[in-house]
């Protein structure tokens, strides 16, 4: 979970995909933060992505940097607990100014039965899972 964690923060941006009833539906996002062990990504309650991850929480985040790239497949899963979001915008005080911990909008989701896999053009393939 550290490498991935490591791997996404040093992108600074990566892919989420969700599903839309039949539809994949991919957004850019910028958020990952360890909390209690587990690795968290945010958004807002209002927002699609929101929606589509009570409905399905499978998910796939896909990121790249240099000539590696990483894809984990996840289950998200919603923590409602007022320290997690908290430490989410603790590490991400920028997202202050649209979100904060006491606001009903602010969810934070940790990954569950993830599977990573590291690839790089030229070399074998490394899968991590947590």
């Amino acid at each position: 979970m550290d490498e991935v964690y490591k791997f996404l923060k040093k992108c600074g941006a990566y892919y989420l995909a969700t599903v839309d009833a039949e539809q994949p539906r991919v957004r850019p996002f910028g958020t990952v933060n360890v909390f209690d062990g587990k690795l968290y990504i945010q958004t807002g309650k209002k927002k699609d992505v929101s929606r589509q991850m009570h409905i399905n929480p499978k998910i796939e985040l896909c990121a790249f940097s240099g000539d590696k790239w990483l894809r984990v497949s996840a289950t998200a899963v919603l923590d409602d607990r007022r320290d997690a979001k908290k430490s989410m915008l603790d590490a991400y005080p920028n997202l202050r100014g649209m979100y904060n911990e006491d606001d009903g909008n602010t969810e934070v989701w940790y990954l569950k039965d993830a599977s990573a896999v590291f690839s790089a053009f030229g070399a074998p393939s490394k899968t991590v899972g947590f």
